[in-house]
């Protein structure tokens, strides 16, 4: 194991566009932080995957992020697995419908526990370290943060502030960290059947490339702005194959 490798902590890694995301980086030599908030045997297996492709280049760390403190202990454990960080990528994401009338404070503190609190007080607590490294944070928005999606009023304005807060980082961390986001369109449906089959065709429909993306492609993306993008920031690219270009 190269001792010089950078250090990358993926929030929400142990499945699906998270677990992605981690490979990818993964891949190019990095060593990774995987956090998960239930997942546990999944982050497992997934660092034992990466572990047996390299040893000691993965650990994993739980937490719920949305509750006070916990971002906090998760960054020191991050910083302390490898002795060093270079890298956040704030994926952890809650997403159901919430219509009007029905929003409660157990919405409110998960869909904007994890979309919005969670990395707002993560990147707090890894900035002065990611300064020291020069490095970099990416956070997973969503097309739907400038473009509502009805029926989901409060996970949209999470993430429409974490778009802000995306802005706002750059800002406030400059010159020495990048911090920019991805937007993901139609990549990967929910596990839970919130969209029916003739609903996401329609999506599909308005999508100007025909077809869904795939969590490799959110994952080329952040891999791309982690490591070959290095007068990138303050920018949020949308990865949705057009679907934002006219909604």
């Amino acid at each position: 194991m190269n001792p010089d490798a950078p250090v990358i902590l993926v929030t929400g890694a142990a499945r699906r566009v998270g677990a992605e995301i981690s490979r990818q980086l993964h891949a190019t030599g990095a060593r990774l932080v995987l956090h998960y908030r239930h997942s546990a045997t999944e982050a497992q297996s997934l660092a034992d995957d990466l572990n047996a492709l390299r040893a000691g280049s993965a650990v994993t760390v739980g937490g719920d992020l949305g509750e006070d403190g916990v971002p906090e202990a998760v960054a020191g454990q991050a910083i302390t697995a490898f002795g060093r960080l270079d890298g956040l990528v704030n994926n952890a994401s809650s997403f159901f419908a919430t219509p009007l009338g029905k929003i409660d404070l157990a919405a409110w503190d998960d869909l904007v526990g994890s979309n919005l609190k969670g990395p707002l007080f993560l990147s707090q607590a890894v900035a002065d370290e990611l300064s020291r490294r020069g490095g970099a944070i990416i956070n997973i928005v969503d097309i739907h943060a400038e473009r509502p999606l009805r029926h989901y009023p409060l996970y949209c304005a999470a993430k429409a502030g974490l778009a802000g807060l995306t802005r706002a980082l750059a800002m406030e961390l400059a010159p020495a960290v990048r911090v920019n986001g991805v937007a993901p369109g139609p990549i990967e449906w929910p596990e839970d059947d919130q969209f029916p089959s003739a609903e996401r065709a329609a999506i599909v429909r308005h999508t100007l490339l025909q077809r869904e993306g795939s969590p490799a492609d959110i994952a080329r993306t952040v891999r791309f702005l982690m490591f070959d993008a290095p007068y990138i920031t303050g920018q949020i690219l949308a990865v949705d194959g057009g679907r934002s270009a006219h909604l």
